[in-house]
C-alpha cells in the first residue's frame, strides 16, 4: 500500500516525465538507495548564461508546444516545459559525443557559445531557485532515476545529479515485474501528493533504465473568486458545431491585460498570492493558428511590457484537464535521434554498454477552480447599489485559449496548454 498525506485542492499542477532504457519495478515501503537522500542544493553564483536561460526556455516550450499541435490537432494540450527540459539536461549529464549535444542543441543550446558546464550551472540554479521555500507557494520539482540492480552507476554522475538535478538513483529488479512497477508507481504517488496513481501498468520485463520526472504546484489566486458568483452551466464553444456546458467563474476585478493588435489576441494575466501568474491569451474567432506559429520569449517580453492595469467583468471556466504524451517521437523529429538509436552514448551513466531509450512519456494534470490550489477563506463581496454599477471591459474565455503558468523570479514557463474542450478527460 502507498501511503501519502491527501489535502483538498482545487488547482493542483502534477507532471510525471518517464524514461524507458532498453527495457528494464515496486515495494511501496521506501526503495533502497546506497546513495541516501538527496541533499538539499545550495544555489551557485549567478552567471551570464542565466540571464539567457528564461528565453531559451520559453523557445524550447513554444518548439515543443507547436510539435504537439502537429501530432495532435484540435485537442486539449497541457505539458510542464521546465521539468521536461530540467530532465533532458540531466540526461545530457549522463550522455556522451553527440548524444549530448542533441539533448543541449534540442533544448535550444548551443554548445559552441555556451560551455556544456555553464550550461548546467545554470539549471543548476534554475532548479534551486524553484525549488526554494516560498510562503503560500509550493512548488517542488525533482527526478527519480530506477536502473537495473546489475548496473554500476558512476559514483560522479550520483554526485552531479544529487547536486545539480536533486535526483534520487535506486537500484531496481526489473526482473520482478509486478514489484518494480508497484515500487515506481509508489514513488510517483508520493511525490505527488497521491495524484497520480498507477502511472505505468505495462512495464516490460526486459526494461534497464526508468527516470521519472515530476513537479508539484500549488497556489492561492490573489484575487479568490467567490463560489456563489460561480455559473454552474455555461456555454463553451469546442468548434463551430460542438458546444458543451461548463461552470463559470465570475470576478469583477483589476487585472493586467491588453489587447495584441499584431497578433489578434487578447491576454489577461491572472497572479497569485505569491511568486506565479497565469496567463490567458484569447485569440479572435479564426486567429489561433497565427497566435501559435508566432509565440516566443521575445512575445513573452512584449506582453510583459505592455500589460496595464485595469477593471475588468471576468469569466472563466472551472476545469479540469490532463494529457499524457509520448514524447519519443516528437523529440527525434526535434534532433534527439542518438539517444533512441544503438549507438548511444551514455557513458557518464555507467561502464556498461547498450544503455539507450525507447520510451518517453509524459503526463500533466491541472484543476483549475475559485480559490486557486487549497481552499480558503474567500470574504463575503458586497455588492454595489444600481446606482453605483460602473461597466466594465467583459472577457469571457468561452472558446479555445492558450494557458501558461509563470514563474516570476525565474520568469520560467512552469506550464502551457491550449483548453480546446475543459469537459474532455
Amino acid at each position: 500500500m502507498c501511503y501519502y498525506l491527501p489535502s483538498r485542492m482545487s488547482l493542483f499542477f502534477y507532471l510525471i516525465l518517464l524514461v524507458l532504457g532498453l527495457h528494464a519495478t515496486i515495494h511501496c515501503t521506501p526503495p533502497n538507495s546506497s546513495e541516501g537522500k538527496v541533499t538539499t542544493c545550495h544555489l551557485p553564483k549567478q552567471n551570464a548564461t542565466l540571464y539567457k536561460m528564461s528565453s531559451i526556455n520559453a523557445d524550447f516550450a513554444f518548439n515543443l508546444y507547436r510539435r504537439l499541435t502537429v501530432e495532435i490537432p484540435e485537442r486539449n494540450i497541457f505539458f510542464s516545459p521546465v521539468s521536461i527540459a530540467a530532465a533532458l539536461a540531466m540526461l545530457s549529464f549522463a550522455a556522451g559525443s553527440s548524444t549530448q549535444t542533441q539533448i543541449l542543441e534540442v533544448l535550444g543550446y548551443n554548445i559552441t557559445d555556451t560551455p556544456v558546464a555553464e550550461i548546467q550551472q545554470g539549471f543548476q540554479h534554475l532548479i534551486c531557485s524553484l525549488n526554494f521555500p516560498k510562503k503560500e507557494l509550493e512548488l517542488q520539482m525533482g527526478n527519480a532515476l530506477f536502473i537495473g540492480k546489475h548496473l554500476k552507476p558512476l559514483g560522479k554522475f550520483l554526485d552531479d545529479v544529487k547536486t545539480l538535478y536533486e535526483t534520487e538513483v535506486f537500484s531496481t529488479d526489473f526482473s520482478n515485474v509486478s514489484a518494480a512497477q508497484q515500487e515506481i508507481n509508489c514513488h510517483v504517488q508520493k511525490q505527488t501528493k497521491g495524484k497520480i496513481v498507477n502511472l505505468i501498468q505495462d512495464l516490460k520485463r526486459n526494461t534497464i533504465m526508468v527516470l521519472v520526472n515530476y513537479i508539484y504546484f500549488r497556489a492561492q489566486w490573489a484575487n479568490p473568486f467567490h463560489p456563489s458568483k460561480t455559473e454552474e452551466s455555461s456555454s463553451f464553444l469546442v468548434d463551430k458545431t460542438t458546444t458543451v456546458q461548463v461552470p463559470m467563474m465570475h470576478q469583477t476585478e483589476q487585472y493586467y491585460h491588453l489587447v495584441d493588435m499584431e497578433l489578434n489576441c487578447t491576454v489577461l494575466q491572472m497572479d497569485y498570492s505569491k511568486n506565479a501568474l497565469a496567463l490567458f491569451v484569447f485569440p479572435k474567432e479564426g486567429q489561433m493558428e497565427q497566435v501559435e506559429a508566432t509565440m516566443s520569449s521575445k512575445i513573452l517580453k512584449k506582453w510583459n511590457r505592455l500589460l496595464q492595469k485595469g477593471w475588468i467583468d471576468l469569466f472563466v471556466p472551472k476545469f479540469s484537464i490532463s494529457a499524457t504524451y509520448n514524447l519519443g517521437t516528437m523529440l527525434m523529429k526535434m534532433g534527439l535521434k542518438d539517444a533512441f538509436a544503438e549507438n548511444a552514448d551514455f557513458l557518464g551513466l555507467t561502464e556498461d554498454n547498450g544503455l539507450k531509450l525507447s520510451y518517453a512519456a509524459h503526463k500533466a494534470v491541472l484543476h483549475l477552480g475559485e480559490e486557486g490550489t487549497e481552499d480558503v477563506e474567500v470574504p463575503e463581496v458586497g455588492f454595489l447599489d444600481q446606482h453605483e454599477i460602473t461597466l466594465h471591459p467583459i472577457i469571457q474565455f468561452n472558446r479555445t485559449f492558450l494557458l501558461m503558468i509563470l514563474e516570476k523570479s525565474t520568469r520560467s514557463v512552469l506550464f502551457l496548454g491550449k483548453v480546446v474542450d475543459p469537459t474532455e478527460v
